[in-house]
């Protein structure tokens, strides 16, 4: 659903909390408990999507998986490295969780361009679609010397995503290129064929559930094909910067740039989001009177400090992310409304901690 960018910071404020209750009230509710878990039963796979800022790129929406089963890293542009420590303990923590439960692991290594306009594309690699295609192979390459020695178990795949369609593009092993907006019509057999091509050496379980991706974003390029939706949805038009974890309920399409707190330089992709939010201002895309600086830090356990460590983080991340806000567009300063929130995971709802 497409929504009007609320004008004043009041109705910024009520849009947000109106999302993330509306979310928390589905993510909670029996039926999608239950689709959850027999989604789990028949697709074991542990998947996650490592990924740029913009909230165009929503890959559960864009291959209709349940909410909560792809796991997201974010960051300007998708750039990540395995040398950032606490990057690096993050994914590392995710992969022994899945061997613990005798899962297996599937990496998305991400990353987008639009078909239509270069300047629809990636803004954190200058829009320049080769660049960030050599910039995710690095990181795939990283994954693959780090989890090499479990390759029947982790596996890193560099996945393109076209902002136009939402379609996904598979890059294979052999250097083929799939678009899979193409492959309307394509039988399922045909379709696991073609991962066995890209992906010689990939596990049985794990073909399996890419190919349910595979099947589910097919569909969902041609429902976003057939909706002749306005090009208005696919431009940059975000008026919040969200920085930390726990933003899988702020799935709207073009309202929030999320910046994960990976980076030992946080300032810069902090500094990048708010330059987006200054270029949207400026053409006309939102208004040029508000935006909204959203920190966020989640907890599982709600009985022990979780909470309380995470309160101290939100707090933290949104001082900084203020702090350099000001500091780099000194004009967006009196603009900036600046939320602290707590996440539970458990039901994906969220704590004012400070506004």
């Amino acid at each position: 659903m497409f929504f009007t960018i609320p004008r004043t910071p009041e109705e910024q404020l009520e849009l947000i909390l109106r999302l993330n209750r509306q979310h928390s009230l589905i993510f909670s509710s029996p039926d999608a408990k239950l689709a959850r878990r027999r989604h789990r039963a028949k697709h074991p796979t542990e998947i996650g999507a490592f990924k740029c800022m913009d909230g165009r790129i929503h890959i559960p929406l864009a291959t209709n998986t349940p909410l909560g089963i792809i796991k997201p890293w974010r960051n300007l542009g998708g750039m990540f490295d395995l040398g950032w420590p606490y990057f690096a303990r993050s994914v590392a923590s995710w992969v022994n969780y899945a061997m613990d439960r005798g899962r297996q692991v599937l990496m998305l290594v991400t990353y987008h361009y639009s078909r239509g306009d270069v300047h629809r594309g990636c803004a954190g690699f200058g829009y320049d679609q080769e660049a960030s295609i050599v910039g995710m192979s690095r990181l795939k390459k990283q994954m693959e010397h780090v989890f090499g020695v479990h390759h029947q178990v982790v596996y890193p795949i560099l996945f393109g995503f076209e902002t136009d369609l939402e379609a996904g593009v598979l890059h294979g092993e052999n250097g083929e290129v799939v678009d899979l907006s193409t492959l309307q019509g394509v039988s399922k057999d045909d379709l696991m064929l073609m991962l066995i091509r890209l992906y010689p050496d990939m596990s049985l379980q794990i073909r399996k559930d890419l190919l349910r991706l595979v099947t589910g974003n097919i569909e969902h390029t041609a429902e976003v094909a057939a909706s002749n939706r306005p090009l208005t949805e696919t431009v940059h038009r975000e008026w919040i910067i969200g920085v930390g974890r726990g933003f899988d309920w702020l799935h709207e399409p073009n309202t929030a740039l999320l910046v994960g707190p990976f980076s030992p330089n946080l300032d810069e992709p902090v500094a990048k989001a708010a330059g987006i939010i200054r270029s949207n201002m400026l053409a006309g895309s939102i208004d040029d009177k508000s935006f909204v600086l959203l920190a966020s830090a989640f907890y599982r356990d709600s009985t022990g400090i979780e909470p309380l460590l995470a309160r101290e983080k939100a707090l933290f991340l949104g001082d900084f992310s203020a702090a350099t806000i000001r500091e780099r567009y000194p004009d967006l300063a009196d603009k900036m409304q600046v939320l602290s929130v707590t996440v539970d995971m458990q039901t994906r709802a969220l704590e004012i901690v400070r506004t």
